[in-house]
């Protein structure tokens, strides 16, 4: 993954940490939440992490690593690399102290994370939102980002019921994307696991491994949105190298 990360050459002069170092540092604060100033002695110092994470968030790079990882796992699987079907839905995460007053309110919560994943559960698109904003409001974005990365190749996205009407239709036709309702059963006991959207649960859950994303630690919703696609690079590194070891 080194020339997803090569913002300037390996050997540059005004490097003094090992790039590998410091993206472990930066998986060390992804997974187990801790915060940036208690980094570990024996990985890079804290700031030089953060900064180079700054960079790495603002240049896409994580964003380029999942489109190729999500391409390789999907044919690894007998798929076509890109898909022709999404799930969409979003997850709301408590507030804390650093997240500051910025987000809105929904209940004692604060931000929501808009995601679409393919029919494996890889990400596609991702934002982050102030919890007060409606699911069907954002639509629109999510399935032009998810037309971008996959070259216009979805035709079909399934939704929870958050997302009836025709205004969030409209957007999603806008980009050629049908929207498809998966509604719950009416005599519903206990828990359903329901036809499609159980799919993004999973990638939700997924997510929740990763102790800095189970609340909004973040000052900024970039950092936030950024850490959750770094933290799905990891998830897809990981299954990559078990295909290709076979294990």
């Amino acid at each position: 993954m080194a020339p997803y990360l090569l913002l300037q050459r390996e050997d540059a002069g005004q490097r003094e940490h090992a790039l590998r170092e410091v993206f472990n540092g930066l998986r060390y604060i992804v997974k187990t939440g801790a915060p940036w100033r208690w980094m570990p002695n024996d990985l890079p110092p804290w700031a030089a992490v953060y900064q180079q994470t700054q960079r790495w968030l603002a240049a896409g790079c994580f964003e380029a690593l999942v489109d190729d990882l999500r391409a390789v796992l999907r044919l690894a699987a007998g798929r076509k690399a890109e898909p022709t079907a999404a799930i969409i839905d979003s997850r709301t995460l408590r507030s804390t102290p650093e997240s500051g007053e910025r987000a809105g309110y929904d209940g004692g919560k604060r931000k929501k994370i808009h995601m679409a994943v393919d029919t494996l559960g890889h990400l596609l698109a991702l934002h982050v939102t102030p919890a007060s904003a409606e699911d069907r409001g954002e639509v629109e974005r999510l399935a032009r980002t998810v037309q971008a990365v996959t070259d216009d190749q979805v035709e079909i996205a399934w939704v929870d019921q958050g997302y009836t009407g025709e205004r969030a239709a409209d957007a999603a036709a806008k980009h050629g994307i049908a929207l498809e309702v998966v509604k719950l059963p009416e005599a519903k006991r206990g828990f359903v696991l329901l036809p499609r959207r159980w799919v993004v649960e999973r990638s939700f859950a997924w997510a929740t491994r990763f102790r800095r994303l189970v609340k909004d630690y973040e000052r900024y919703a970039k950092t936030l949105a950024g850490l959750h696609v770094v933290a799905f690079a990891c998830l897809m590194m990981k299954q990559a190298v078990a295909i290709a070891t076979g294990s």
